[in-house]
């Protein structure tokens, strides 16, 4: 599963965790609060806010459980309707986190110690260049 984290200031950073972290997330749903300790994130907090299944369909709050359902929708996200009064049938994946979620997106409540989207300083190419001087 990929973790897409987003930030107040409109950064975000795509992890990719490991199946046995995975199972940690299953039950949860939109709306609920998620301690990053869970899969490598010391003293973050982060809020589910959305995802999307395998096939790409989005997950949606108002649709219970985790499977697909074929909804009649109005106006909202991903669904542009330009007559007023029409509704159009719309696939969707429920609010709850399972195993046929491809992507969760979160957002941070509570920062760590560690910035997740600050780069890591590349030491070994540096050294390499000094490598190459010699």
């Amino acid at each position: 599963m990929k973790l897409v984290i987003s930030n107040k200031k409109g950064q975000a950073k795509q992890i990719e965790i490991e199946i046995a972290d995975e199972k940690k997330l299953y039950g949860f749903k939109i709306g609920d609060t998620i301690s990053g300790n869970d899969f490598g994130l010391e003293g973050y907090d982060f809020e589910i806010k959305g995802g999307s299944d395998t096939s790409g369909f989005p997950m949606r709050r108002d649709v219970q459980g985790p499977e697909r359902k074929a909804i009649l929708s109005t106006k909202s996200l991903g669904n542009l309707i330009k007559r007023k009064g029409k509704r159009t049938r719309k696939t969707v994946r429920g609010n709850t986190v399972s195993d046929s979620i491809a992507q969760l997106n979160l957002y941070i409540i509570k920062e760590g110690k560690e910035n997740i989207f600050e780069e890591p300083k590349e030491e070994t190419s540096e050294k390499s260049e000094e490598n190459k001087k010699e």
